[in-house]
């Protein structure tokens, strides 16, 4: 396949997961996963929870960057701007639309109730995403603790999640090197 229809499909995979998926970047991962892994093959699991990872670390919002990432890995720089304007372009045409319409409507209930109901299917995406990013990872003592005190601090404290994933990694790094240390006496 040449790269231009590569970057086409991932234009136009990433075009649907943008225009279909309601709640932003977390509610997203599960069709990026099943989409880019499990229909077209473009790269493993287990590369979407590196790709996850690198996505949450970088800034910028988790999806876009996603986008990107695995946009380079399967078609260089080309399927880079491709998957990105293409989980981009649906959120920007459907703001531009909503925002000339929006003022009109806001006060019907229906509207309220629909936002209600688009919440809710949000939320079961976001537990989804975690749920099989939980079954995906290793498993271990380390990351028991570094989930836990992720969870923790990030529920019962303000202090910032880019904070808390530095933090999280530090730990993991340290606890690698001392656990490796120790095999190699």
């Amino acid at each position: 396949m040449s790269r231009f229809k590569q970057a086409l499909k991932l234009f136009l995979t990433f075009f649907k997961i943008g225009a279909f998926t309601f709640g932003g970047g977390y509610a997203m991962i599960p069709l990026i996963q099943h989409e880019v892994s499990e229909k077209n093959n473009w790269i493993t699991d287990e590369d979407i929870l590196e790709i996850v990872a690198i996505a949450e670390s970088t800034p910028g919002p988790i999806a876009i960057n996603s986008a990107t990432f695995v946009g380079y890995r399967v078609c260089g720089v080309l399927g880079s701007a491709a998957a990105t304007l293409g989980v981009v372009l649906p959120s920007f045409i459907i703001i531009l639309a909503i925002s000339f319409v929006l003022n009109a409507f806001q006060s019907l209930r229906a509207v309220q109730y629909a936002f209600m109901g688009i919440r809710a299917g949000v939320l079961a995406l976001v537990i989804k995403a975690l749920v099989s990013m939980f079954k995906k990872c290793p498993k271990g003592w380390v990351s028991y603790i570094v989930m836990a005190f992720a969870v923790a601090v990030g529920v019962l404290t303000n202090i910032n999640v880019f904070l808390i994933i530095i933090i999280s990694a530090l730990f993991g790094l340290v606890t690698y090197s001392v656990l490796r240390r120790r095999a190699e006496k």
